[in-house]
This record gives C-alpha cells, sequence and structure tokens, in this order.
C-alpha cells in the first residue's frame, strides 16, 4: 500500500488552510462591498484617512500592481482561468499539509486569488483601494492583494527555514 493510500483524505492542517481561504474571500469580499456599496467609493474617488493613508478608488484590470492589462473580453477571461487553476492547485497542495506556516500562506494565497477571480468575474476589474502613495507604494491594493503578497513572503520564509531533508 503507497504512503498516499494510507494518508488521510485531507489533514487538520489542510481543513485550517481552506478556513484561512474562506476567511480572506470573506474578508475581501465584504470589504468591497462597503467600498463600492455604502462608502460609494466610485463616486466619492477619495477619502483621506490617515496623512500616510487614503481610500482611493481603482479598477485595475491588470495583474499585479496593474501590469499586464486585460482590457479584452479574453484576456480578462484568461486571467480568471489562471487565477482558479492556481486555487485548485495550491488547494490540492494544501491537502496534506503538515507546516502550520505553509498553511497560513496556501490559505491566503488561494483566498486572495479567488477574491480577485470574483471581481474579474463580476466587474472585469478588480475593485483596489487601499492607497499608501504617501508612503511611496504607488499601486493599489485590496484585502486579496494582501493575503497574496503575505502567503507568498510567508511561503520564502518557509523555504528559508526548512531543514534540508537527508
Amino acid at each position: 500500500m503507497t504512503d498516499l493510500a494510507r494518508s488521510p483524505a485531507v489533514t487538520r492542517l489542510g481543513w485550517a488552510t481552506y478556513a484561512l481561504a474562506v476567511v480572506v474571500i470573506a474578508l475581501d469580499q465584504l470589504s468591497k462591498y462597503w467600498i463600492l456599496k455604502v462608502l460609494v467609493l466610485p463616486h466619492v474617488g477619495q477619502v483621506k484617512v490617515l496623512p500616510f493613508f487614503n481610500l482611493t478608488m481603482v479598477w485595475n484590470q491588470g495583474v499585479s500592481f496593474g501590469f499586464l492589462r486585460a482590457e479584452q473580453d479574453l484576456a480578462r477571461w484568461g486571467l480568471v482561468a489562471f487565477s482558479l487553476i492556481v486555487a485548485v492547485a495550491l488547494a490540492v497542495w494544501a491537502r496534506r499539509t503538515t507546516e502550520p506556516l505553509r498553511c497560513a500562506a496556501l490559505g491566503l494565497i488561494i483566498g486572495g486569488a479567488i477574491g480577485n477571480m470574483i471581481d474579474r468575474i463580476n466587474f472585469a476589474a478588480v475593485v483596489d483601494f487601499l492607497d499608501f502613495s504617501a508612503l511611496h507604494f504607488p499601486w493599489g491594493v485590496n484585502v486579496a492583494d494582501s493575503g497574496i503578497t503575505v502567503g507568498v513572503i510567508l511561503l520564502l520564509l518557509e523555504s528559508f527555514l526548512a531543514k534540508p531533508k537527508t
């Protein structure tokens, strides 16, 4: 019998990964609902919150930080498909997750990918609104973007902290 056949279908940390992804999706979509429907930021444009932080409406048709613009429907749906493939691949990887740091990283990335995918399906663009341009960070971001970024940093950190196998 192979190790794969004997191992549980999904580890406890695998379920935790999925739960974290759901939390990221919920926070992302709730924050975007608040920005679009309660604060109506598309009509307001910008709200100054702190000297270094504003809420500024940006419809991002590109990928990370507005790169690779996806103004055509084919590109938009290509990005939707790519996000779905990434989320499914990471979810499969997460099934057997036994490292807590990897669990957190994968959950953040999966949740962020799906959160932005929902925007592309609903709006043909990603809703970005967190503006730290006063800190010389010129791009608008959202909760999903933040989850992806922190998740990638955690994966990199885990790879540096991992003990070499003998």
